[in-house]
């Protein structure tokens, strides 16, 4: 897995959780707001080359020295789906007894049903970054939003502990895009907006 920054704790990604937090590099969304620009460029040679190895061999070696003193990790990027081992390291953090959370934004479904299939989350959070008229706005590129819809309903189905979220940026999205959001959701479902705040801060690498 080619990691972008490491946070080793943490009381507020993970609710209820003390929890650690793996970035991992590149980004299949280029969302013009993004708080960790940093972490978009991705490079597959360098991915398929192990390159990080080291990083990622730490983290994991940091991890069971923590497992009776953190609860909990989140992966989240970047988009995590990208990376071809992302279910390695679900399964083997899940063996040292960690509670899971991945961030993601939606548009693999399929590596998404491959690991709620093998039980290798416990919590999944999903961007859903506008109505799907102005979706490749505020993705920054074309988005096919059959496979947003589709995570969701994995999400939805899976029974597991979740949270949809959306950022709320003036100037591209408007009050009447969060009220055809949430008509795209189940009146129950799990929802949050979440203000904007220009930062030049990105995960600690």
């Amino acid at each position: 897995m080619v990691t972008g920054g490491f946070i080793p704790f943490t009381l507020t990604d993970y609710p209820g959780e003390i929890a650690a937090i793996i970035f991992t590099q590149g980004c299949n969304f280029s969302c013009p707001f993004c708080h960790n620009s940093k972490l978009i460029p991705f490079n597959p040679e360098t991915a398929a080359s192990g390159q990080n190895m080291d990083g990622m061999e730490q983290v994991l070696d940091f991890l069971y020295s923590r497992r009776h003193r953190l609860s909990a990790l989140v992966i989240s990027g970047g988009e995590p789906t990208l990376q071809a081992d992302l279910p390695d390291v679900l399964e083997e953090t899940r063996r040292m007894g960690y509670k899971l959370k991945l961030d993601t934004n939606g548009s693999r479904p399929a590596v998404l049903r491959n690991i709620l299939e093998q039980d290798l989350a416990d919590m999944v959070a999903m961007d859903i970054k506008a109505p799907w008229a102005k979706y490749h706005l505020l993705a920054g590129r074309a988005v096919n939003t059959a496979d947003i819809r589709e995570s969701m309903e994995l999400i939805l189905e899976s029974g597991i502990r979740y949270i949809f979220r959306t950022t709320f940026v003036p100037g591209l999205l408007e009050q009447g895009d969060l009220d055809m959001i949430r008509k795209i959701l189940p009146p129950d479902a799990e929802y949050v907006v979440q203000e904007y705040r220009h930062t030049a801060a990105g995960p600690a690498l």
